[in-house]
């Protein structure tokens, strides 16, 4: 995993070109219980999901490890600060929310789960947010098959969000209160606009580059020759689904 995490840095320009943002609706909900305007994007990348808070008005912070995808974000207004979640550069209690985008699985939740609570005001929330394929729409459904984990695996379905999100390590001690919702989502695309977002997954970049370009080359033959697909611009449906909790501890140490 380690690999997979670290994998990013060297995408970053077209992980900020290709990736979809955030339902704006799946992030107001995300932050509907937060007892204040102050909001930490954590692992934020190169801002995606920071720039749909900033919208919103929120006093947004975004914290990245990777600089080059740190590089990627520069938002009027937005502090951006060098960190991560298992050392989060913030005070105590600083913080009504936090939130991460397509992020969270990624964190170690023994020592993230604790600085997380740290940060947060007393009744703070955390939510994770995950852009998934629709795959209840049958094309996308054999985009899936086609392109295989690698590209479209654990997490980017909303089928399998579920499962996965099940299994994250969140410390029951520190959070409670698990509440799921899913949000209709989409992305305007072109097969090579879409080839290009697929080929920003992890599993992607830490292909050989013969085995990567074998499996572009499947999804670019998949999608010339689909009709919802082949002609110029299309839709691609989305998911953003999240996960929210309230923080039921107060600065644990």
């Amino acid at each position: 995993m380690d690999q997979h995490a670290s994998s990013f840095g060297s995408a970053a320009a077209a992980y900020a070109e290709h990736r979809p943002d955030y339902a704006r609706a799946a992030v107001e909900w995300a932050l509907e219980l937060a007892p204040g305007s102050r909001v930490l994007d954590l692992g934020a990348g190169t801002g995606k999901l920071t720039a749909v808070l900033a919208s919103l008005g929120v006093d947004v912070t975004a914290v990245e490890p990777d600089p080059a995808m740190l590089g990627e974000l520069a938002l009027p207004g937005v502090r951006a600060l060098s960190g991560s979640a298992e050392a989060i550069p913030l005070p105590d209690s600083s913080v009504d929310a936090v939130l991460a985008g397509n992020a969270m699985h990624w964190f170690d939740m023994a020592v993230a789960g604790p600085e997380i609570a740290r940060v947060l005001a007393p009744g703070g929330v955390v939510a994770g947010l995950w852009n998934t394929v629709d795959d209840r729409v049958s094309w996308v459904a054999g985009l899936a098959r086609v392109s295989g984990a690698a590209a479209i695996g654990p997490r980017d379905t909303p089928a399998s969000w579920h499962r996965e999100a099940a299994g994250l390590a969140i410390p029951r001690d520190l959070f409670d209160s698990l509440e799921r919702a899913e949000f209709p989502h989409s992305q305007r695309r072109t097969a090579d606009s879409l080839v290009a977002t697929l080929g920003t997954r992890a599993g992607m970049l830490v292909m050989d580059d013969e085995q990567r370009q074998a499996a572009l080359s499947r999804i670019r033959t998949f999608l010339a020759t689909t009709p919802e697909t082949a002609d110029g611009e299309f839709t691609l449906p989305l998911q953003t689904c999240v996960l929210r909790y309230r923080c039921s501890a107060i600065n644990p140490r």
